[in-house]
């Protein structure tokens, strides 16, 4: 019966958006875009793909992995799972298998979902370069849609501006399309329609966050089988969203969900890391980190170190840099141009062909999606999934006999306000202790199928009560959660009684926007702000403070998205405290940051890092 109002309930929200689409494209006098001429794309896919050659045992694999995605995109439209561990090559595998789906079923577009900007940077440069031709001469087949320069409220800007998701290929992140679902304002709901009949590839699926599981499964449930859409589940670490409890919402998986069978075989035969436990008593200063970086990047010629917390980072990067000659620093404070060009600068360090020696520090943002290939790693102790994305970086191609991944438990670290961080890391405890009991059980792998099932299992049933979205007393007069506002709304309907002394006369008894006010991806919103970054930030900034028109301030703010940062409130309000944050366009709630409190090694910084140099205005 929960599944059932919850449907009808996501279908009135459906039809909503399809109405406020149409009214917002009538109101610019816009026509919709022509369907995708998938032929086209696909034949400039395949075309990229011949130009790869087999080096070795690693690439035969990637070859073998993508195309049995070819020949399961024949497939009926459903809920699938592509199983891959990092490095498979399932970027272009899965896209392989987008495409050529949705041609053979007339769909109207392919959408990626991934957890993080870093991978939207990366995946949506990779398919830029595939169908650069057609784009060079006029055509737009890749839209690159972040969240980050968004107003928490819709302003009659924001509402112009806001993107449709009409096009062929959209890349966009989880929150964006969470909020899409279910958020409050029009901005988010206008483009839920847009996904119907559309193939929808869920990649890095294990970051969900954990308390939508039961949201997100019902809509993406009600997506397949009543709208037409294919969803595709695509992860080295495959969550147990088909597990969770069905009465609330577990995922329908299609029969015969795997693209790539034989998992354990296939993890087996791409195993090119081994993951050491060196957690002690008391854990690791530091200093003992730095110091064994140093070590191994002696020994193995590059280390990548990723760390919990972007303090943590900072740490490290001030502790070791000036020693070895290249370390580079990542985190979500740089905005994605930043972040692109360091990771452009790790990649030439790595070249195989001419390898200079480097250290990378890293928040887990590049653990998920992103291609470099380090000689050792050190990995902070986080959930399971996390560690397996780490050492996914490591001896990524193949290039050596087998990578070193050290996990290390850092000393007096506290990760209060990060839960997903802290439960993750309390079960991976639980399961290293089992693992030193006992490796076997585990395949003698941490990496393995069977270790990712165990973390999981433990993990869900751990937080089992979070996944309806629990919802405080202090938001809403009582104790209640979001799955409950959306379906049978047992709470409010006994309020409603109790004080009319009769039942609600209406059928959808929904609370629609105590939920969506209520619903928040994540506890501490963020806003974004264009940062002055380069001469690329600046001369965004300049020319958006400028221009009128609306064709110009679109086409801008798309732009903008490359030279932008998520503030957490706090942050914001600091910055905006101190009067270092302008507004582009008055009532416009899009902001630009003063450069003086932009570093160039570590992006954002609440304190001034530059002198004053010339104030837009």
């Amino acid at each position: 019966m929960v599944i059932r109002q919850f449907a009808l309930g996501f279908l009135a929200r459906f039809l909503f958006s399809a109405l406020i689409d149409a009214d917002r494209l009538n109101s610019a006098e816009r026509e919709p875009n022509p369907k995708p001429e998938w032929p086209l794309l696909i034949e400039k896919l395949e075309a990229h793909l011949a130009g790869f050659t087999a080096r070795n045992e690693i690439d035969r694999i990637r070859a073998d992995i993508s195309s049995s995605c070819f020949k399961f995109s024949a497939r009926e439209k459903g809920f699938y799972q592509l199983t891959v561990p990092t490095g498979g090559g399932k970027t272009l595998a899965s896209l392989r298998f987008a495409l050529n789906h949705a041609q053979h079923h007339g769909m109207d577009r392919v959408i990626y979902v991934v957890p993080y900007n870093s991978i939207i940077d990366q995946n949506a440069r990779v398919a830029r370069s595939v169908f650069a031709s057609i784009e060079e001469s006029g055509g737009h087949v890749v839209l690159e849609h972040h969240s980050n320069l968004t107003p928490e409220q819709d302003t009659w800007q924001s509402k112009l501006l806001s993107e449709n998701w009409d096009a062929p290929i959209i890349y966009t992140t989880a929150v964006q399309f969470l909020e899409t679902l279910f958020a409050a304002g029009t901005r988010g709901v206008r483009r839920l329609h847009q996904l119907a009949n559309a193939v929808i590839v869920f990649d890095e699926i294990q970051t969900l966050p954990v308390r939508t599981v039961h949201l997100f499964n019902n809509a993406i449930n009600f997506l397949v089988s009543q709208c037409g859409s294919t969803a595709v589940f695509c992860t080295a670490t495959q969550p147990l969203l088909d597990k969770v409890e069905k009465t609330k919402g577990a995922a329908r998986l299609s029969a015969d969900s795997q693209i790539v069978t034989d998992a354990v075989g296939l993890f087996r035969r791409l195993r090119r890391a081994s993951i050491e436990d060196k957690c002690k008593s008391g854990g690791w200063s530091a200093a003992e980190v730095a110091e064994t970086a140093l070590q191994l990047l002696e020994e193995t010629g590059s280390v990548l170190i990723v760390v919990n917390k972007k303090a943590q980072a900072r740490e490290l990067f001030q502790l070791l840099h000036g020693r070895p000659e290249h370390v580079r620093h990542l985190s979500t404070g740089m905005c994605p141009t930043h972040r692109m060009k360091v990771l452009d600068e790790i990649k030439e360090c790595l070249n195989p062909d001419a390898p200079t020696p480097v250290i990378c520090i890293s928040t887990q943002l590049i653990e998920a999606g992103v291609d470099v290939d380090f000689g050792s790693a050190i990995r902070y102790l986080a959930g399971i999934e996390s560690i397996a994305q780490a050492a996914g970086r490591c001896n990524r191609n193949g290039l050596r006999p087998m990578g070193k991944v050290l996990i290390v438990n850092p000393a007096n670290e506290n990760l209060d306000s990060l839960s997903e961080i802290r439960v993750g890391k309390e079960i991976a405890e639980r399961v290293l202790c089992e693992y030193r009991t006992d490796p076997s059980v585990f395949d003698d792998d941490l990496q393995s199928p069977t270790t990712m099932s165990r973390y999981y299992d433990y993990y869900f049933f751990k937080r089992a009560r979070e996944m309806a979205f629990p919802i405080p007393r202090a938001k809403i007069g009582r104790n209640d959660d979001i799955l409950s506002l959306l379906s049978m709304n047992e709470k409010s309907v006994q309020v409603y009684m109790h004080a009319r002394k009769q039942s609600p006369p209406l059928h959808l008894r929904q609370s629609f926007m105590a939920a969506a006010k209520a619903f928040k991806v994540i506890d501490s919103p963020t806003e974004g702000v264009i940062v002055p970054y380069d001469p690329e930030g600046n001369q965004i900034i300049q020319t958006l403070c400028a221009v009128s028109r609306f064709e110009e301030q679109s086409k801008l703010l798309r732009q903008a998205q490359r030279v932008s940062v998520n503030l957490f409130q706090y942050e914001f309000l600091k910055l905006q405290e101190k009067g270092r944050l302008y507004e582009i366009w008055e009532g416009s709630r899009i902001y630009y940051l003063d450069e003086r409190h932009y570093s160039p090694q570590f992006g954002v910084s609440m304190e001034e890092v530059s002198g004053m140099k010339t104030h837009i205005v």
